[in-house]
């Protein structure tokens, strides 16, 4: 029991900082070859932010769970919106300047939707894996014109003053990328081999454990980026955050998933899981999008999303000890 626990809390710890050291180096790299601020916030901390999730869910497909591919990947951005949103709108209240996450808003919400419409036959086959991926594609097309259109953007202007303050050479920035991504592959697989020797121990389903521990897990590169955007006074920082990483989780992470290991899902995931994802993203869509105005999430807001996520876990933990 001990040694999984240490592989669960050693992996999570190594997948924060191989992650940080993953974004910060590409980040740099990407500014070294001339790719906008904006573009870098749009879509090389987005990825960088999720490749935790992407590579543990990657890894677990390939080990045979599959439950705790798809818990992590749903987990996590049930985590990214109630958790590190709710904390960082307690510590700051978000306004949504940047008129590109705006937009971005109501296509996250239309892409949960679809992918909630996609699995409702309980099924993730490799059919529906390579729809997601290709709906992937061109969120990320669309995302780079957006990039390349709006130069001026509030989001480019935040990521072009966290470039400067975190300047690096670019030598150091290709060891960052490198050796980030060797140690996020190696701390995902101790955290996966932890999480399924929990699982076996408890009696749980691999499915409980990817919702929570590993969901958690994967999640901490963003809420620590969000935490400290939110102290610095970035607001789009920390709100981009999440909604690249949940753009990513519901397309690219599922999509891998289910290409590498097609699985049937169990019902509860539909009508408990899924549905508290499409409550929490549509919330964040009610709550950012400023219908009348600018988008703004207050405190009150966030304690509302903070207690949801409370709530939705403490309802995981009693339905696995009374079963």
């Amino acid at each position: 029991m001990l040694i999984y626990l240490f592989c669960i809390v050693s992996g999570s710890f190594l997948l924060v900082w191989s992650a940080d050291r993953f974004v910060e180096g590409a980040s740099h790299v990407a500014k070294y070859f001339g790719m906008s601020p904006l573009l870098i916030g749009m879509v090389i901390v987005g990825f960088g932010t999720s490749a935790p999730e992407m590579v543990v869910s990657t890894m677990a497909s390939l080990e045979g769970n599959p439950g705790i591919a798809l818990g992590n990947a749903f987990g996590s951005n049930i985590t990214n919106i109630g958790l590190i949103l709710g904390l960082t709108s307690l510590l700051m209240p978000i306004s949504v300047h940047s008129l590109i996450l705006k937009k971005e808003l109501p296509i996250l919400s239309g892409i949960t939707l679809i992918t909630v419409f996609i699995l409702y036959d309980l099924n993730l086959s490799r059919f529906d894996a390579i729809i997601l991926l290709f709906i992937f594609i061109l969120i990320m097309a669309w995302t780079i014109y957006e990039g390349l259109k709006n130069n001026t953007d509030k989001l480019g202007t935040e990521v072009t003053s966290e470039l400067e303050e975190t300047k690096i050479k670019i030598g150091t920035a290709f060891l960052y990328l490198f050796i980030g991504l060797i140690i996020l592959i190696l701390s995902s697989r101790v955290l996966v081999y932890g999480a399924v020797g929990i699982a076996m121990i408890l009696g749980v389903s691999d499915l409980i454990v990817g919702l929570t521990v590993v969901a958690i897990g994967t999640s901490l590169p963003e809420l620590a980026s969000s935490l400290v955007a939110a102290r610095k006074g970035e607001p789009d920082i920390a709100l981009g955050n999440i909604i690249g990483s949940n753009f990513f989780n519901t397309l690219a992470v599922a999509g891998i998933a289910g290409a590498i290991h097609p699985l049937h899902l169990e019902p509860s995931i539909l009508r408990r899981d899924l549905s508290v994802m499409i409550i929490m993203t549509l919330s964040l869509f009610i709550f950012g999008y400023g219908f009348r105005g600018q988008g703004r999430i207050n405190r009150i807001e966030g304690l509302i999303l903070l207690i949801s996520y409370i709530c939705y876990n403490a309802y995981l933990i009693i339905i696995s000890v009374s079963s």
